[in-house]
C-alpha cells in the first residue's frame, strides 16, 4: 500500500506505525456497572432462601414485573429466563401453531427468527430500511399470506420501528404484532414506550443490554390479561401456580421450564433505579459523538426521526464510497479498510451480524427439528436466499458498529477520543481509499459461510487447516 504524504510518523495512521488516537489507558468501563446497592440486592436474595418463581413467598420477581410494567406503561409483565424464551412464550401465548408463518426482519439477532422454529412455525423474512435498519412496512404487507399468524417487529439497535404503519397493516389482516424490544429499553415512539404497542412484547435482560442483569433474563409485557396468564403458564410447564397456597402440579398445556431467577430479578431491580439517569447521560454522550462524526462526509452516522428516541444499544455507521473518491462497488472493501484503521486507532469497530438471517444454515438448509416445520403437510416451499434482501446485504457490507463501549454513563471522554479517531481516519482518506482499492475482499456473508463450513468440519469431520495470522509491528514505544 502506498501511503500519502504525512501518513506515517507519530501523527500518521496507527495501522501504518503512527500513534493511536485513543490512549491505551482510556479503557472501556465494565458493563453493567455494579454498585454496592446491586450487591446488597443480591445478598438480600441469598438471605431469603427463595431463588426462583417456584419458591413460595418469593417477592423479587413479582416486584420486578410490577416495576417494569409501570416503567413501560403496560398492565402486565411476566419475567422469564432469557430474551429468546420471551419471544417463544409470547408467540405461544398468541396461539402460534406448527405451520403458521411469522414475519421477521432479515437483519436481527438469530433469536428473533429461531423463536418461531421452537413452535414449529415458519419464519418469513422481509428486508429493512437503509437508514433505520428496521423492517419496511410495505415489505411486511407484501409478505402476508393466509398462513401469517404474527409479525415480530425488532427495534434494531434501540431505534423503534414504524409501529403505527405496521400496526395498521396487522389490524387490516387480523394479525398480532409482537415487539422485540431486546435492544430498545426506554426508547419512545410518538410518546409511547417501546414494548407497549404490540399485542404482546418482549425484552432481554442479558448482561450486555442497556438494562442488564447478572447473567440472563427476559421480560414479556402486554395489556391483555389472558395473554399474560398464558405466558405465565408457558414459562412453567403449563401450570396455573397460585400466589399463595399449594401448587397443583397440573399441566393445563404444553409449557417450558423458563422460570426467572430471583437473584437476576433483584439485580435488575437495583439497576432499574439508576436506569433513567444513565439513559439520559448515555444519550448526551452518544449525541456528542455523532455530532462530530456527522461533520465528516465519509461516514453516515445513525439517524433518528423526530417522532422517536433511540436507546443507543448499538451504534451502526455506514461508509460513503463516493466521499472517499471510490466507486460504489468498493463500498465493502472501504468498510473493511476503515474498520481496520479505526481498530488500530483504539476504536472497537466491529460487524454486527455477518449475514442476513435467511442465509443462516438453520434456515437455508432447513436444519430445524427433523426438517420441520418446512416438512409439515401444507407448508409451501419458501426458498431462503440472501439475494432476496438487497438492502440488508448492502448494510452488512458497508457498515460497522460500536458495541458496549458507550453504554457506561461515564464513557464521554472515551467517546471524545473515538471522535478524534474518526477524524484522523478521514484526514488520511486518500491512504484509506488506496488501501481499499487494493484489498482482496470477500463479502461478509460469503466469508461467514466458509467459516461455518470449517467450524462444522472441525466438530464433525476432518480438521480444517488454519492459516497463521501475522501481527503488525508495534509502535507503542514511541507513542508513550
Amino acid at each position: 500500500m502506498t501511503a500519502q504524504k504525512g501518513a506515517t510518523g507519530r501523527d500518521g495512521l496507527a495501522m501504518l506505525g503512527g500513534c493511536r488516537a485513543v490512549p491505551r489507558e482510556l479503557r472501556i468501563a465494565a458493563w453493567p456497572a455494579v454498585t454496592e446497592q446491586d450487591e446488597e440486592a443480591v445478598r438480600r436474595v441469598l438471605a431469603s432462601g427463595r431463588f426462583t418463581s417456584a419458591s413460595s413467598g418469593e417477592r423479587e420477581i413479582p416486584a420486578l414485573e410490577s416495576d417494569w410494567a409501570r416503567q413501560v406503561g403496560t398492565r402486565h409483565c411476566v419475567a422469564v429466563g432469557n430474551g429468546t424464551a420471551a419471544i417463544s412464550l409470547a408467540l405461544g401465548a398468541l396461539g402460534v401453531e406448527p405451520g403458521d408463518e411469522v414475519i421477521v426482519p432479515a437483519l436481527s439477532f438469530i433469536a428473533t427468527a429461531a423463536a418461531p422454529l421452537h413452535l414449529l412455525a415458519v419464519p418469513v423474512f422481509v428486508d429493512i430500511d437503509p437508514r433505520t435498519f428496521n423492517m419496511v412496512p410495505a415489505a411486511v404487507e407484501a409478505a402476508i399470506t393466509p398462513r401469517t399468524k404474527a409479525i415480530v417487529v425488532v427495534h434494531l439497535h434501540g431505534l423503534p420501528a414504524e409501529m403505527d404503519e405496521i400496526g395498521a397493516i396487522a389490524a387490516r389482516h387480523g394479525i398480532a404484532v409482537v415487539e422485540d424490544a431486546a435492544q430498545a429499553h426506554g426508547a419512545e415512539y410518538r410518546g409511547r414506550q417501546a414494548g407497549s404497542m404490540g399485542a404482546i412484547n418482549t425484552f432481554s435482560l442479558n448482561v450486555s443490554k442497556n438494562l442488564a442483569t447478572c447473567g440472563e433474563g427476559g421480560l414479556i409485557t402486554t395489556d391483555d390479561p389472558e395473554l399474560a396468564t398464558r405466558a405465565t403458564m408457558l414459562r412453567q410447564f403449563g401450570e396455573l401456580i397460585p400466589d399463595r397456597g399449594e401448587r397443583s402440579y397440573v399441566s393445563h398445556m404444553l409449557g417450558w421450564n423458563n422460570k426467572p431467577g430471583a437473584v437476576q430479578a433483584a439485580f435488575t431491580r437495583s439497576q432499574l433505579e439508576r436506569f433513567p439517569q444513565e439513559a439520559k447521560q448515555r444519550d448526551e454522550n452518544v449525541r456528542q459523538l455523532l455530532a462530530r462524526i456527522a461533520e465528516l462526509p465519509g461516514f453516515l452516522p445513525p439517524q433518528v426521526p423526530e417522532d422517536r428516541t433511540h436507546a443507543w444499544h448499538i451504534l451502526r455507521f455506514r461508509v460513503d464510497a463516493a466521499a472517499f473518491g471510490l466507486a460504489d462497488r468498493l463500498a465493502g472493501p472501504l468498510r473493511a479498510a476503515v474498520q481496520r484503521a479505526l481498530r488500530a486507532e483504539g476504536v472497537p469497530a466491529a460487524p454486527y451480524q455477518l449475514m442476513p438471517l435467511p442465509a443462516q444454515r438453520v434456515f437455508r438448509e432447513r436444519r430445524g427439528l427433523g426438517g420441520h416445520p418446512w416438512a409439515l403437510p401444507g407448508v409451501p416451499e419458501r426458498p431462503y436466499r440472501e439475494a432476496d434482501f438487497p438492502v440488508t446485504l448492502r448494510v452488512i457490507d458497508d457498515s460497522f458498529t460500536i458495541q458496549k463501549a458507550h453504554l457506561h454513563p461515564g464513557a464521554g471522554p472515551l467517546l471524545d477520543r473515538y471522535a478524534d479517531a474518526f477524524a484522523k481516519v478521514w484526514e488520511h482518506r486518500d491512504t484509506i481509499a488506496q488501501y481499499a482499492a487494493s484489498l482482496p475482499y470477500t463479502p461478509p456473508w460469503e466469508q461467514a459461510a466458509k467459516t461455518a463450513e470449517a467450524e462444522w468440519a472441525r466438530a464433525f469431520g476432518p480438521t480444517e487447516p488454519q492459516a497463521s495470522a501475522g501481527s503488525a509491528e508495534s509502535s507503542e514505544g514511541k507513542c508513550r
